[in-house]
């Protein structure tokens, strides 16, 4: 399954690279992060992996970052492993007229087992929301200093 999504962000570009690319960051725009660690690879870079960890009520997510792309302030690229997905993303950042950013995000999952392979057939939409969740989310952590770790 394959979407996109995209968010205007009323900071300037620098402001906005510099919050994204801060892994201490994380916690304040993804909703359910527990842990980011660091796995292999220079931290931030091209190949670097780090081991994110969620929890989502009682259900706990492990996921692998990959980098597979590094080309600040306009992409950043990644594959994001799971036990029963792999999800593709591409982020394209670009300055607005007005000296804003506009985020744009191209997502594919692949199920790796059947379960998901059903989950991505009846439920395609959650997965588009969930993605527009955190943009929206960072958006928020960005313009307003809102952070998602003390709710």
């Amino acid at each position: 399954m394959k979407y996109t999504t995209e968010i205007k962000v009323n900071v300037p570009l620098d402001e906005f690279i510099n919050k994204l690319d801060n892994v201490e960051n994380m916690k304040h725009w993804q909703r359910g992060l527990v842990s980011a660690e660091h796995v292999s690879g220079d931290l931030g870079q091209l190949g670097a992996k780090i081991k994110l960890i969620y929890k989502f009520g009682s259900r706990k997510m492990e996921i692998i970052e990959t980098i597979t792309k590094r080309n600040f302030p306009n992409e950043f690229h990644a594959n994001y492993k799971m036990k029963s997905m792999h999800n593709v993303q591409q982020n394209f950042f670009e300055k607005t007229s007005n000296g804003f950013t506009k985020w744009t995000s191209s997502s594919e999952f692949i199920p790796l087992n059947l379960k998901m392979r059903v989950m991505l057939f009846f439920m395609p939409r959650a997965f588009k929301k969930q993605s527009q969740k955190y943009m929206q989310d960072f958006k928020n952590f960005v313009e307003n200093g809102t952070s998602v770790s003390n709710a």
